[in-house]
């Protein structure tokens, strides 16, 4: 199965706290913090409700 290497980009101040939550929950604190994911249905979908805070490559 396909991988996905999620960065933090951009910092979640001044975000709505739900995507505040999407993001810890992908496991991303800091900007440049890195997590590797499965590409599953549900992370896709949490990666597209903040993309604009995200970089993702599928590894």
């Amino acid at each position: 199965m396909a991988k996905l290497k999620i960065t933090l980009k951009k910092s979640v101040i001044g975000s709505k706290k739900d995507q505040i939550a999407t993001v810890k929950a992908l496991g991303l604190h800091k900007i440049r913090d890195e997590k590797v994911h499965e590409d599953t249905p549900q992370i896709r979908g949490m990666v597209n409700k903040v993309i604009h805070l995200l970089s993702v490559e599928e590894v």
